[in-house]
């Protein structure tokens, strides 16, 4: 069986002979290089969409949205993107005029309008991204309960370490 070690390079038998399993750094290895993945994917699929990242955020979370039966008026995607009004007012009309989205009147303010990502949108991010989420979910889906388990927990706590604040580091103002 052949294995990628945490420098990308092929070996087979144990991934690392010299201790049986990976150690700390091995993993923090392992982590980066998918980071590093994940931002390449990110690339290729705003070059196929001809978007920025900030475009292709606020399109997730349209469509999330819509899933979940959610409407999103402008000033919510301000404020879930950090954009102030007049930087969300130009990516929304960046992403009507190539098509991804429509104004529309808020089914229950008659004052507001609300984003709606179109069908083609929907279509598209699907067919850029369906078969690489297929190949992921795939990935998971192989592991067993523990291991899922096992994963889930280390990434939870990786997250939780990555978002601790250091409080002697913000008390000194650095």
């Amino acid at each position: 069986m052949t294995h990628i070690d945490a420098r990308g390079t092929a070996s087979s038998g144990y991934w690392y002979p010299g201790h049986g399993r990976p150690t700390s750094v091995d993993v923090l290895n392992l982590l980066r290089r998918y980071r590093a993945a994940e931002a390449q994917m990110r690339a290729r699929t705003r070059a196929s969409m001809g978007m920025g990242e900030t475009d292709l955020l606020a399109l997730r979370l349209l469509l999330q949205a819509e899933r979940r039966g959610e409407v999103l008026r402008q000033r919510d995607l301000a404020s879930a993107l950090g954009l102030a009004s007049p930087s969300v007012t130009a990516l929304v009309d960046r992403l009507v005029k190539s098509g991804h989205v429509r104004r529309e009147p808020h089914p229950d303010d008659r004052r507001a309008t609300i984003v709606v990502p179109t069908k083609d949108t929907d279509d598209e991010v699907r067919a850029t991204l369906g078969a690489m989420h297929r190949r992921m979910i795939d990935v998971i889906d192989a592991m067993d309960d523990e291991q899922t388990e096992a994963v889930a927990g280390f990434l939870d706590r990786m997250v939780t370490a990555v978002e601790h604040v250091d409080e002697h580091h913000e008390a000194s103002g650095a």
